[in-house]
């Protein structure tokens, strides 16, 4: 399987017009890929808070329609990174009937939404995220001709708990577009490979690039399989990481190491 992660930039002084346009000639580039990932927001730009509202669309809107009409072209899985989307018939914090919240989308070869997935844990540390976004409420893991492909976003990384539930769902392939600063990077390198060796699953994590609102971006998206091995690193800028998977790995990795088996299904009865 043939993976591309496109490590995109998100300046303050592009449109969200001139960004898509950009990253569609960057998705054309990769030809070939079974897989392209883009990060969190890219087209927004996560720390582009105050346009929010003004940035944020509908499922069939302009990010997801150019991510699907590349994939047919392509005929690629396409992962649109996460929009902030426009959400219709579920109450906000504020009892608002439309919310706003940061959903990750996966499309297939033929155009069509395989996977959505609004970020459980919305992040409030020197953001704004959890004033302006609702938290999803669901936990998908779709069926692909490559395995069972499933994803969290950024923040999502800490919180290991939400990866177990993945697992025992049967995710093997996990995506994670992030808008990860620089700041905390040895966190990002931590935290992908941890979150792979203890679920025994390929993480795929495609983090933003460049510099948006006075905020440097960690970049160095990475691909680590089920065994825990690096498999690639992008450096800091943008960039576009191209690596082969086998994803067989996943469970010949889980027959050899049984953790997964061996792990006790709830520990809340233990005694103290």
């Amino acid at each position: 399987m043939d993976i591309a992660l496109v490590q995109l930039s998100s300046p303050d002084s592009e449109t969200q017009a001139q960004r898509i346009e950009r990253a569609e000639a960057l998705l054309r580039e990769q030809r070939g890929a079974d897989l392209i990932v883009l990060p969190e927001l890219w087209s927004a730009g996560y720390f582009h808070f105050d346009q929010y509202p003004e940035l944020s669309e509908t499922v069939d809107g302009v990010t997801v329609a150019m991510c699907a009409a590349l994939a047919k072209e392509l005929g690629a899985y396409v992962h649109v990174g996460s929009i902030v989307e426009r959400a219709a018939g579920a109450a906000g914090k504020d009892g608002n009937p439309s919310v706003l919240r940061n959903t990750s989308i996966l499309v297939d070869p033929q155009g069509n939404v395989a996977h959505k997935y609004s970020k459980l844990h919305v992040f409030g540390y020197k953001s704004l995220e959890a004033e302006l976004l609702t938290p999803g409420d669901s936990l998908a893991v779709a069926g692909t001709p490559f395995g069972q492909i499933a994803g969290t976003t950024c923040y999502d990384l800490r919180f290991p708990g939400l990866w177990s539930e993945l697992s025992v769902r049967g995710a093997e392939i996990v995506v994670v577009p992030a808008a990860w600063p620089a700041a905390r990077r040895e966190h990002w390198r931590l935290l992908t490979s941890a979150r792979a060796v203890e679920h025994q699953v390929f993480v795929l994590a495609c983090n933003a690039a460049g510099v948006q609102e006075g905020v440097e971006l960690g970049g160095t998206s990475r691909v680590v399989d089920p065994a825990g091995r690096l498999l690639a690193e992008a450096g800091d800028g943008e960039e576009v990481l191209r690596v082969g998977i086998d994803p067989s790995a996943v469970q010949a990795v889980r027959s050899e190491f049984p953790v997964i088996a061996d792990r006790l299904a709830d520990y809340s009865g233990l005694a103290r």
